[in-house]
């Protein structure tokens, strides 16, 4: 009989669970779920040697383990550190680390222009949700932002360099989706940028990926440029015979036309099946699909918070004191004194 292998016990935020040895930090929140897990700009499960590049993810460490009970002395990047066994972790309730995922939010915006009215990510963008929950209301940087000319890497897709936060998921996507490495990031430091090897496109089979593993608009569809804002399309399930994929989708709808096409994702924005490009470029006629029914869409967005409703029971606090905020019964008489009105004219 094989050992029963022994699990570890952590703690985060005062809730308690237990992950199998070799588990992240991240990891161990997803499984507990709900507020306390912390956001990842790099980290992308489905992809190999992905994560610690972005910060966005850190955490304290209140306790080390039962072994060593010290506390490490720094923030660390929760998707790169592993758990250990009596291991007390903090996120959403300790300012330090709150404080430095602001500092980082700051950096990933310094040279990120202010695309988000015109960009085709707005409204299901992560660093969009980090720049309202954790942005500063302006920079306090004074020099000029470094810029680029937006590129067409391919037939298909879109380039903008200026938006692009370096977290390499483009290209650890393309390496192990693709047999031969075809763009990468090129120089160092503040000059780095990612680019293909002398302009070459990038025309493989499931190339069309890395526009679904980007977190911001930097890589973005040129078949649904600027065709419609994210929250006026409606997201179904759909299938289709395939000899390249699975061909499990999820078409964006405007009335009977599909906007565009994307691979399936969970509640953390990874893809659960890769599609192949025939399937999201070649195939925008309904007659090619078997609609299975709307797509819930589990991650916080725009979408699934229903485009722009106040979440329930949400408060907030109103600068003027006098003020009465509308409950849903005031809207309700609101809707009915105003129906009343037309009757009578």
């Amino acid at each position: 009989m094989s050992e029963e292998i022994k699990k570890f016990k952590i703690t985060i935020d005062g809730q308690t669970t237990e992950v199998l040895p070799g588990t992240s930090i991240l990891e161990a929140a997803r499984q507990i779920g709900g507020k306390l897990v912390p956001p990842a700009m790099c980290y992308y499960k489905p992809l190999e040697t992905s994560g610690g590049r972005c910060r966005t993810c850190l955490v304290e460490v209140s306790k080390g383990s039962d072994a060593d009970s010290r506390p490490m002395p720094k923030l660390v990047a929760s998707c790169r550190t592993g758990v250990m066994d009596g291991m007390e972790v903090k996120n959403l309730t300790s300012e330090k680390a709150q404080e430095g995922r602001k500092a980082v939010t700051e950096f990933l915006l310094i040279n990120h222009p202010l695309d988000c009215p015109v960009c085709d990510q707005a409204g299901e963008c992560h660093l969009q949700d980090l720049g309202y929950e954790h942005g500063v209301e302006a920079t306090r940087t004074e020099f000029e932002r470094r810029t680029f000319e937006p590129e067409d890497i391919g037939p298909n897709i879109k380039l903008h360099m200026n938006r692009c936060i370096l977290c390499a998921r483009c290209v650890l996507a393309a390496n192990q989706l693709t047999e031969e490495r075809e763009h990468g990031i090129l120089f160092r430091g503040e000059h780095a940028e990612i680019s293909t090897y002398l302009n070459k496109a990038l025309d493989n089979d499931f190339i069309g990926n890395v526009i679904d593993v980007c977190p911001v608009g930097a890589l973005t569809d040129r078949t649904s440029r600027f065709a419609s804002r994210v929250w006026f399309t409606k997201p179904v399930n759909a299938t289709c015979k395939c000899e390249k994929c699975s061909g499990k989708a999820v078409l964006w709808m405007k009335g009977d036309e599909i906007v565009r096409v994307t691979a399936r994702k969970d509640q953390y924005d990874e893809i659960v099946d890769w599609i192949c490009n025939e399937c999201r470029w070649e195939r925008k006629d309904i007659k090619f699909w078997d609609i299975e029914g709307p797509r819930h869409i589990d991650r916080h967005s725009v979408i699934s918070l229903n485009h722009y409703e106040k979440p329930k029971n949400m408060v907030s606090l109103l600068d003027n004191p006098d003020a009465k905020e509308l409950s849903p019964k005031d809207e309700i008489e609101s809707e009915e004194k105003t129906e009343n009105n037309f009757k009578l004219m």
